[in-house]
């Protein structure tokens, strides 16, 4: 099994056989849009789990993720063709909602871990600003169960 290619064999794969497969007439948009998920938004998510997401964010990736909708389904904005029908026509969900499901599944991940993981570890931990005292009902431990209450 050959673990690398030169790079005369990878100039095809980078210069547009996704593209070409995304935009074509001949293919389902069902296909394309299994394509998308399968590459494009794979790639475009990829480590989320651990992404600290602000609305900023979220806006410019379902903005992004609109315009390569729009561009696979060949619509464009004058068209004036709900979004929600874009998604079912290429059988595809919000990338909000698979945002959340991938740092959801990363928590899973880490309450399933062992107390001994360094991980877990830095989850259970006290997280305050030095000039903060923690009373008795705990209301230091601020960060991580403000993670966990977003994420959930």
């Amino acid at each position: 099994m050959q673990l690398w290619r030169p790079k005369s064999e990878l100039d095809g794969i980078n210069s547009g056989s996704w593209y070409h497969c995304i935009t074509n007439r001949d293919i389902s948009l069902i296909r394309r849009g299994r394509l998308y998920s399968s590459s494009v938004r794979s790639s475009i998510l990829h480590g989320s789990e651990t992404w600290s997401v602000r609305k900023e964010n979220e806006v410019a990736l379902q903005r992004a993720e609109m315009r390569m909708v729009r561009w696979m389904s060949n619509v464009k904005v004058k068209d004036r063709v709900p979004s929600k029908e874009l998604r079912e026509r290429l059988g595809i969900d919000y990338i909000i909602l698979i945002l959340q499901q991938n740092r959801l599944r990363w928590y899973c991940h880490v309450l399933r871990n062992e107390d001994t993981d360094w991980v877990k570890k830095l989850w259970n931990m006290r997280w305050r600003a030095p000039d903060q005292e923690v009373d008795q009902r705990g209301h230091g431990n601020r960060l991580c169960k403000k993670i966990a209450k977003h994420v959930i």
